[in-house]
């Protein structure tokens, strides 16, 4: 066991941990409670599977556990047939119905079916045990179709008994179309092959088992093109640790020999699954055979375009590694089109790699130059240029594209802007109009404009920034890296949705010239400095044991040093006091 899961066993250690995770997490959608009451209950319950949870506001444990009851509010609100619904008696209004539904303590969870009590939940309060007990009481209206949505234990077992076989990656390309399962003896072999998108998971995890059909079926449709592959983190636990696996599941791509790797965050829904393999699966640089620039940048909001020189071939061999860290999105092409470099007004046979932005195919939003480097920090360069460009100017935040926006490796600052859903048309025209502006201007610094459905995403904005429905629409310039944002101009006004206001709010935040605020309460900011420290130390015991014992018999000699020194020599001076010599003749030798 690592020395910081040790530390974190401490409750108040625990506490400060999820604290701190709290406050990265992306906003989730909202979702509508369903509450019940003496007049509705009977008739609602009548017909069907429900599940009832019956809470008191003023209790810790009821609290505690709504984000959890939300959460699986959503998940079957998303499920086309699920076979039961959930709802809530407030017992501090209606006590006198819980009371006739014999509950005894809060938050007490019933099931019914068709009106009639079935049992009470007695299991620990987590999602995924809650989950897998539902799961043996649903009752669809249509079996085959749930049975898409959430596979049974059977099917499960299935799906792991045809894996089993398979203990190593083949020297193709997943020429069966089947998962491939990964241990610590295949794992390198895997990765630095490349090429392979690795499901981390656990047994017990409900996310996991709705997702192992899924999985299935993305590796049976990229046969031929990409290897799919999968890791039981409870049977591999230090492997799972060494590649960063924080929950379940986890997919990760690793690119061909290995060099590079990136988390999917993405919908884990098989079309959105099978669209990023597509992706990976695709050449990393296309040949653009038209001349048409309208057509190219109507296809892509974010695409890369290198012109080159085709004797320039170490440039474009460069490119195609360099452009692995991308991982399909955005496209890059290239051309030797003299349409296409009179387009631009480059210089004939010049080699150079252009981005363009937001459907604009008059001016690059940013242009590459290749220089006189060493190969490997040219490659590095390009890597770090392709990074800090993928972004459109301006865009809607949401779950698809919290993550590769908020935690995009370059860090930009966000300019952010909340409406309501009846408004968000309009505003995010505003948005991309003063987005153009400051692109065509030029202004310095990595910057990406976004607006966000303020009703979804209500809790959330509240939560980090401060902002209430009665201030719609509302502006803050985000630094998420930091987990902080600003919410006034250089002026001290309150950021409006306009360039001048908009602009001089960046400026101050890019020469640090206005004030920030924090995303995080001081108690989530302590606990996420805490966190980083232990991070920080079981890192440094994992990779310098060696030095740290070295360290630790140091300071052990030291205290035991002082300790000695301190005891024992101070216990010499009162003896040798003691045995000194009395001279006649003073006071303390008369003998009367």
């Amino acid at each position: 066991m690592h020395l910081g899961q040790l530390v974190f066993q401490l409750p108040y250690s625990l506490l400060l941990s999820s604290l701190a995770l709290a406050a990265a997490v992306p906003p989730a959608a909202s979702v509508e409670l369903t509450v019940l009451n003496p007049d509705n209950f009977e008739q609602t319950i009548s017909k069907g599977v429900w599940f009832i949870e019956h809470f008191s506001p003023y209790c810790g444990h009821c609290r505690r556990f709504a984000p959890t009851w939300t959460q699986l509010v959503e998940h079957y609100e998303q499920q086309t047939d699920p076979g039961i619904k959930l709802a809530q008696v407030n017992c501090a209004v209606h006590g006198d119905l819980c009371a006739k539904n014999k509950v005894d303590g809060y938050p007490q969870m019933n099931l019914y079916r068709n009106g009639q009590f079935v049992e009470s939940y007695l299991k620990s309060r987590d999602y995924d045990l809650i989950v897998e007990y539902l799961s043996k009481h649903v009752e669809p209206s249509n079996p085959k179709t749930a049975a898409t949505t959430a596979p049974s234990s059977e099917s499960l077992i299935t799906t792991q008994a045809v894996h089993e076989h398979l203990t190593h990656i083949p020297q193709s390309i997943n020429p069966s179309g089947t998962v491939t399962v990964l241990d610590p003896s295949t794992f390198t072999n895997a990765i630095t092959t490349g090429h392979a998108f690795i499901k981390f998971y656990a047994p017990w995890c409900g996310h996991c088992k709705k997702l192992a059909p899924t999985w299935v079926q993305l590796a049976h449709e990229m046969q031929g093109k990409l290897n799919v592959a999968e890791v039981n983190c409870d049977a591999h636990s230090s492997l799972c640790r060494s590649q960063g696996v924080t929950g379940y599941p986890m997919l990760i791509y690793y690119s061909p020999g290995g060099v590079d790797k990136t988390e999917y965050t993405g919908g884990r829904k098989f079309p959105q699954l099978k669209a990023f393999s597509d992706k990976l699966s695709s050449p990393a640089v296309q040949e653009w055979q038209s001349d048409d620039v309208t057509s190219l940048v109507g296809e892509h909001q974010v695409v890369y375009l290198l012109l080159h020189n085709p004797s320039d071939a170490a440039y474009l061999s460069m490119l195609q590694e360099a452009s692995q860290v991308l991982f399909g999105s955005p496209q890059v092409y290239k051309s030797s089109s003299a349409a296409l470099y009179r387009h631009f007004s480059v210089d004939p046979g010049k080699t150079i790699l252009l981005v363009l932005k937001d459907h604009n195919g008059d001016t690059p939003a940013a242009s590459y130059e290749f220089k006189n480097l060493s190969a490997d920090r040219q490659r590095e360069e390009l890597k770090t240029w392709l990074l800090r460009n993928k972004l459109p100017t301006s865009l809607e935040l949401d779950s698809d594209t919290f993550q590769e926006v908020m935690n995009a490796p370059h860090h930009p600052l966000v300019v952010l802007v909340a409406a309501p859903a009846t408004e968000l048309s309009a505003i995010s025209n505003q948005v991309q109009d003063i987005a153009a502006k400051w692109r065509s201007n030029k202004h310095e610094g990595d910057v990406v404009f976004a607006w966000m459905d303020s009703g979804r995403w209500a809790n959330w904005l509240k939560s980090m920034y401060g902002i209430k429905a009665a201030s719609l629409p509302a502006v803050v310039i985000t630094d998420h890296s930091c987990l902080v944002y600003y919410d006034a101009d250089q002026y001290g006004d309150k950021i409006q949705l306009n360039s001048m206001s908009i602009f001089s709010a960046i400026h101050g935040a890019q020469s640090a010239t206005i004030p920030y605020k924090h995303s995080e309460n001081i108690v989530e900011r302590l606990a996420r400095y805490l966190n980083h420290k232990l991070e920080s130390l079981e890192m440094m015991v994992s990779h310098n044991p060696g030095s740290v014992i070295f360290f630790l018999v140091c300071i052990v000699a030291i205290v035991f040093y002082a300790v000695k020194k301190f005891i024992f020599d101070e216990d010499e001076i009162a003896i040798s006091r003691n045995s000194r010599p009395t001279r006649l003749g003073t006071k303390s030798a008369r003998l009367d």
